[in-house]
């Protein structure tokens, strides 16, 4: 069985003269996702954020601001421009786009290309890609607007393995044993959860602090395995960092750590070389940096029988 797990994320800005997202009643979110071929499975909020557990990945919505992940072979642009229609380009002051290069591109409805083309007739702007073709890669468009974005880190894991992995691939499994085995409720006491356990294999996490959240995407399958795991958590206030902690648990052979604003450092990642690196200067406000890691030791591969 074969999922594409890699990404598509966009996050919007709205000016201070905008209608409040969080206002908008939840049939409109439910129209917008539709046209990205997603629905809300669960959610969560607290005074600062909603939190929508999707089929293909996660929603939040902020009072001004909205971040939209899609999985799969979404169309996730559909539902940004249903979004901007409705309240008005005269009330985005900023926009930014990222796809992560899927594993099988060819079974996807759209290009970057085709959503940066579908974008800039709403904003201008300038798109950009960080990687090799003939290698895994990113794209990434922001809008000329220059208002500075919430700092926020991912990364980006490839090929786990291990006994968590396992489970994860394992026809019995929980979403209690699950986030038992991520340790999240140790590692982050005061963070409330919502998550949601995919059959036969996947798992989605979304977990509110205050104005702090933590969203983790798993496809475990073990050819194709991808996890992804966003934060805004400043990494400095914390006695660990949750991406080194995530990357111990989940033991992928090589990943991506990619900020927005935010600068990770490795301190605490597995043994690793770190095999390229990009800092990218967005619009005078915003950064973009990227860095992608393998683990030391030497994969043994194993051919497969076609």
């Amino acid at each position: 069985m074969f999922f594409e797990g890699s990404e598509k994320k966009i996050e919007l800005q709205l000016n201070s003269s905008a209608v409040s997202l969080r206002s908008l009643p939840h049939s409109f979110w439910q129209q917008a996702l539709s046209l990205a071929q997603a629905e809300i499975l669960s959610s969560l909020s607290n005074s600062h954020c909603d939190a929508y557990v999707l089929s293909e990945s996660s929603l939040f919505v902020w009072e001004h601001k909205l971040l939209l992940i899609t999985c799969g072979n979404t169309r996730l642009v559909d539902a940004v421009m249903f979004v901007i229609d409705k309240i008005g380009i005269a009330h985005i002051s900023d926009l930014s786009y990222q796809r992560k290069s899927e594993f099988l591109s060819h079974l996807q409805a759209t290009r970057f290309e085709d959503d940066v083309e579908q974008l800039s007739t709403k904003m201008a702007g300038s798109a950009y890609r960080v990687g090799h073709l003939d290698n895994h890669h990113h794209y990434i468009f922001c809008s000329e607007q220059a208002q500075k974005s919430d700092a926020s880190a991912c990364v980006l894991m490839y090929h786990i393995k291990g006994p968590v992995a396992q489970y994860l691939r394992g026809v019995s499994q929980s979403a209690t044993e699950i986030r038992k085995l991520l340790e999240l409720d140790r590692l982050l006491p005061q963070f409330e959860f919502d998550d949601h356990l995919f059959q036969p294999y996947g798992y989605s996490i979304n977990g509110l602090f205050e104005d702090k959240f933590l969203t983790i995407h798993i496809t475990p399958q073990e050819r194709s395995s991808y996890v992804s795991i966003e934060t805004n958590l400043n990494f400095l206030q914390y006695p660990f960092n949750i991406f080194s902690e995530m990357l111990r648990i989940l033991n992928p052979s090589s990943w991506d750590i990619i900020g927005m604003n935010m600068q990770v450092d490795n301190l605490g990642f597995p043994s690793h070389r770190r095999l390229a690196s990009c800092d990218l200067q967005l619009n005078p406000l915003n950064d973009f940096n990227y860095n992608h890691y393998i683990q030391s030791d030497c994969e043994t591969l194993l051919a497969e029988v076609l």
